[in-house]
């Protein structure tokens, strides 16, 4: 079917307004505009917050309260350095990975699978947009991701609190 410049004009106009309709919709459903900070997204099992520090002050500032909590710090992986040591570009990216294993191994005791999600990372990256953000796996989805069932739900909920707090610390003004 062919259709006329004035026909394909009018579609292209009616879907445009369609977007920006349901782009605007989003945003007052959701209550985005006017709010000062974003609140934390929950997507494919990852918790996302910004932080208002860099990268680095941001992961200065994680990796103190951990040592404060005297949780075990048992790496950091500076992704950026390690693509500059290739020849390669990335924006600042961070992994700490840090762990209690008195919360963790009653995870595993519960199903071993979870250990290839375990000890714990928090992500620290720049966005392509400049902004800082911080990041953790989703305790609750590891939880269904590995079938853990009411086995440890306890556990659970303990280690989302601990991330929620641990994160939040990090990027408190």
């Amino acid at each position: 079917m062919r259709r006329s410049a004035s026909a394909k004009l009018w579609l292209f106009q009616v879907l445009s307004l369609g977007g920006a309709l349901t782009i605007l919709a989003t945003a007052v459903i959701t209550g985005v505009r006017g709010q000062e900070e974003p609140p934390d997204v929950v997507a494919d099992g990852v918790v996302v917050k910004q932080s208002p520090y860099s990268v680095e002050e941001t992961e200065s500032r994680f990796i103190a309260i951990l040592e404060e909590k005297e949780l075990n710090i048992f790496a950091t992986v500076d992704h950026a350095e390690n693509a500059t040591n290739a020849e390669l570009e990335l924006r600042p990216t961070r992994v700490v990975m840090f762990g209690n294993p008195k919360l963790g191994t009653p995870l595993m005791q519960c199903a071993q699978s979870i250990a290839i999600d375990l000890p714990q990372k928090m992500l620290i990256w720049e966005d392509e947009a400049g902004d800082t953000k911080i990041a953790y796996n989703d305790p609750q989805y590891l939880a269904e991701r590995h079938g853990l069932g009411e086995c440890e739900s306890e556990t659970i909920e303990k280690i989302s609190g601990a991330l929620d707090q641990l994160s939040g610390g990090a990027i408190a003004p």
